[in-house]
């Protein structure tokens, strides 16, 4: 874990956005996050772990070049790239890899209410090494039991949750040796994201059945993330985000109603995740952690 310092030192919230299966927007939410946040008056950091997509940094990279070409402070976060894809089996490289990342955190932690961590959509040991210093850990999940597989599996009749699958069970061994090491609990998040806008839904409803059921197993919060909105992809190439001021030259084009309706999603979203005072997230909390 992050280590302690002579003086204590006051560490930000870690926000991990994590899912083994690509696809299902982890990428999205995590720039929608960090942008809120600074939004709303936090420094925030933030590290890509997927070198090999790179995505999340590729997003911000391309909010800071449209950032200077229309001449606009659109607020960018203190941001690295890191190698979380490989997985090595040498133990002495495994953790010259855990310091590195536990090095960047640190660094990162002086100057940061929050550090938002995007991750790959695959296992790896430095992967499983960050759910275990997250402080909440996000998972976006597209609505459909193919997607729920990670979670667990149901009854093909019945749809009843059936047993664990690995991803819960890696989640629930990286709880446990937070608990161990520092006595801190990780506020887990299912976030259902391309949710179908038609309520009375067959998938949707079962699949939130069976959520329902798996949450009271392992302990997570899910809540309703993005509908299949194209506006999210074409926020894309401008880095822009739905929780951006909504005019003409921050867009790049007249804004429609599908600006104003992503807007109005994102800002629910943020709000049921209740990530906590922003302002003060940084500056009130004192959580020394021991070296893992």
């Amino acid at each position: 874990m992050i280590p302690e310092t002579s003086s204590q030192a006051r560490f930000p919230r870690v926000i991990v956005v994590a899912n083994e299966k690509g696809g299902s927007g982890k990428s999205t939410v995590a720039i929608h996050i960090a942008v809120a946040l600074m939004k709303s008056g936090a420094s925030v950091a933030t590290i890509d772990l997927d070198s090999r997509q790179s995505t999340f940094t590729h997003y911000i990279e391309n909010r800071r070049a449209w950032a200077e070409r229309v001449g606009r402070d659109l607020g960018i976060p203190n941001h690295i790239c890191l190698d979380g894809n490989l997985d090595v089996a040498d133990a002495d490289e495994r953790a010259a890899r855990c310091k590195a990342l536990t090095d960047a955190v640190v660094t990162l932690a002086q100057n940061s209410n929050y550090i938002v961590i995007d991750t790959p959509g695959h296992d790896s040991f430095l992967v499983r090494f960050v759910h275990s210093i997250a402080d909440t850990l996000i998972t976006p999940l597209n609505d459909s039991f193919v997607d729920f597989d990670v979670l667990a599996g149901v009854d093909p009749e019945t749809f009843a949750v059936t047993g664990t699958s690995h991803y819960a069970k890696m989640v629930e061994e990286a709880r446990s040796q937070r608990q161990l090491l520092d006595n801190a609990a990780i506020d887990w998040i299912v976030l259902r994201n391309r949710l179908s806008t038609f309520g009375s839904s067959r998938n949707k409803r079962l699949v939130g059945a069976a959520l329902q059921e798996l949450s009271q197993r392992l302990n997570f919060r899910f809540i309703d993330g993005l509908a299949e909105r194209l506006i999210f992809r074409e926020f894309y190439p401008r880095g822009l985000t739905a929780v951006d001021d909504i005019d003409e030259i921050t867009l790049g084009t007249r804004p429609t109603m599908s600006h104003v309706t992503a807007r109005l999603e994102m800002e629910n979203l943020l709000s049921a995740m209740q990530l906590g005072n922003p302002a003060q997230s940084g500056d009130t909390t004192d959580r020394s952690r021991d070296a893992a």
